[in-house]
């Protein structure tokens, strides 16, 4: 799947913007499907998350919007972190050799455009392999740089699971790693701040076309 988690940064408290992959509980929680999306709702520490999921009719994204509000009586400082692990591969090909087929995807950090792109190798002149694009935009005001990370064993850790990653302790920093990684992920991280009763909307995409100019097409 792909996955958003939301860290306070003065308590220390994590939880996903949907059940999985944290599975906190929460007092307040609701999931919606319909025929054009899916909606999650739930609260913690009194921090309203709010995400839609989508994808486009038009082109090959998927967006996910996530609003934050802050419905306490103190400012609160958050970090919004995206996950999701890069395949580029037919799911055949993916389940009979992940870890040989990942060996030929490789990363790069767009920092221009907050994003990151992925393709993978090809095996002979003649394969065309399809790129990808996964990136956040904050709509609102955010504070100091995005960071990013590609390679799956740092962002999780050693004898970790996704529901508690390394890269989600403490003060833990994404690597901003790139290139060919042993197994390739996707995260972006943003930091914003929200005054009592403030909201700020992100929207994490992902998106796929045939070549390089495909993309950076649908970054645009």
């Amino acid at each position: 799947g792909s996955f958003c988690y939301v860290r306070d940064r003065d308590s220390g408290a994590l939880w996903s913007n949907a059940w999985q992959p944290t599975a906190k509980p929460t007092k307040n929680y609701e999931a919606i499907f319909t025929q054009s999306r899916a909606e999650f709702r739930r609260t913690d520490d009194q921090i309203e998350t709010y995400t839609q999921i989508s994808v486009s009719p038009e082109d090959d994204i998927e967006l996910r919007r996530v609003t934050l509000t802050n419905r306490s009586d103190t400012p609160r400082t958050l970090e919004i972190t995206s996950y999701a692990e890069v395949v580029l591969a037919t799911q055949a090909q993916d389940e009979a050799h992940p870890a040989f087929s990942n060996l030929f995807v490789q990363t790069e950090l767009i920092r221009s455009r907050q994003a990151i792109y992925g393709t993978r190798r090809p095996r002979s002149a003649e394969e065309r392999p399809p790129w990808m694009t996964h990136m956040m935009k904050v709509r609102g005001p955010t504070t100091g740089e995005p960071s990013y990370e590609t390679d799956r064993m740092r962002f999780i850790g050693r004898n970790r699971t996704l529901s508690a990653p390394a890269a989600l302790d403490g003060d833990a920093s994404l690597s901003n790693s790139e290139g060919p990684v042993l197994d390739p992920i996707g995260s972006i991280r943003q930091t914003v701040r929200l005054q009592p009763n403030e909201a700020v909307r992100i929207d994490i995409v992902t998106g796929v076309a045939e070549s390089r100019a495909g993309v950076d097409a649908l970054t645009e």
